[in-house]
């Protein structure tokens, strides 16, 4: 296992982090022997959230007697001061900790949603007064969209920052993570996987890992998961492999979304992630996961070409800050089911 220094804040993390957004799709039992096997291979930085329903109370319930082992990070999704302190509390008693290592600022995509959160009243501010009553060590900010996040952070109120970096999705290599490094942050690389639709895995894990940022964090819900995730990080990546991985991610990028999710469809079609998996069911075919995403949304996605609304000014490419062909991508997905 790799480890570096994360940013400036002095502490030494692994290359591999342990996403817990999953684990409440899975027996409590089941959960604590991922967790446990992962931090007896090495892995020492965990991830969750508030909203991450009940992942914080499994955290404090399997690991919590191995606090010193792991680096601990959740994110509040509130802007305001009032509720986001009292989001930050739920968290500290629901992990059965004093301290969180890490909190972020979660899910912030627009201009208004980053004003809002740091204004004199905003989530920012509750952060700062836990970190000065000495239950948050850090802030930290997430986000979809890599444009914006790298002009947030320019003004180094943050301490971390965490985006989208895969095989599919590159764009935070462009300005985010330049910047980030100059701002001496933390930078940790979330849906390595893209949420299930990227294989092989141990080359999709592998691109993040070539990359400059200090953890990936891949949703993990088995010891087996954990076990598969560690192997594709066992090697190093040389440069060949690395100018390999690069120009697949130009290919498999070249839909351009960033899952900012200002699309919204009527009739229910979950877009970004039509869009992110577009290239790579073209290139690679899809993982059973994707598979079971494509067959849940058969209906609406069939259902495209057909909705009148829609028929001669997309409502979805109305909101799209990229001015992407969405209705078009969509369409041609109907080809999977035929």
């Amino acid at each position: 296992m790799r480890y570096t220094t994360f940013g400036s804040t002095g502490y030494r993390v692994s290359s591999l982090g342990f996403g817990a957004m999953n684990l409440p799709n899975v027996p409590l039992e089941q959960a604590r022997a991922a967790l446990n096997y992962a931090l007896d291979e090495g892995i020492n930085y965990i991830d969750t959230a508030a909203a991450y329903r009940n992942s914080e109370e499994i955290i404090g319930e399997c690991i919590s007697h191995r606090r010193s082992e792991y680096f601990l990070a959740t994110k509040t999704g509130k802007r305001d001061y009032k509720s986001a302190m009292e989001e930050m509390e739920r968290s500290l008693d629901r992990m059965k900790t004093d301290v969180i290592d890490l909190l972020q600022i979660h899910y912030v995509n627009t201009v208004q949603e980053f004003k809002a959160a740091m204004e004199e009243n905003g989530a920012y501010q509750a952060a700062l007064e836990m970190k000065r009553k000495g239950h948050v060590r850090f802030i930290g900010l997430t986000g979809h969209r890599p444009e914006l996040l790298a002009k947030w952070i320019g003004k180094g109120q943050f301490d971390q920052v965490l985006f989208h970096l895969n095989l599919a999705q590159p764009f935070a290599l462009d300005e985010l993570i330049p910047e980030a490094t100059r701002q001496q942050m933390g930078k940790t690389a979330m849906k390595p996987l893209s949420g299930g639709f990227i294989q092989p895995v141990s080359q999709a894990i592998r691109y993040p890992y070539s990359q400059d940022v200090h953890v990936t964090i891949s949703g993990m819900i088995s010891v087996d998961e954990v076990k598969e995730n560690i192997a594709a990080m066992r090697e190093e990546v040389g440069d060949d492999e690395r100018r390999e991985l690069e120009a697949l991610a130009v290919e498999l990028g070249a839909h351009n979304c960033r899952r900012c999710n200002y699309c919204s469809c009527p009739i229910g079609v979950t877009i970004p992630d039509i869009m992110i998996s577009s290239q790579v069911r073209r290139t690679f075919g899809l993982l059973p996961k994707g598979d079971g995403f494509y067959q849940r949304q058969k209906d609406k996605i069939l259902s495209c070409a057909d909705y009148e609304p829609c028929k001669e000014q997309p409502l979805c490419q109305q909101q799209c800050p990229y001015h992407l062909p969405m209705r078009q991508v969509v369409m041609e997905a109907a080809g999977y089911f035929g």
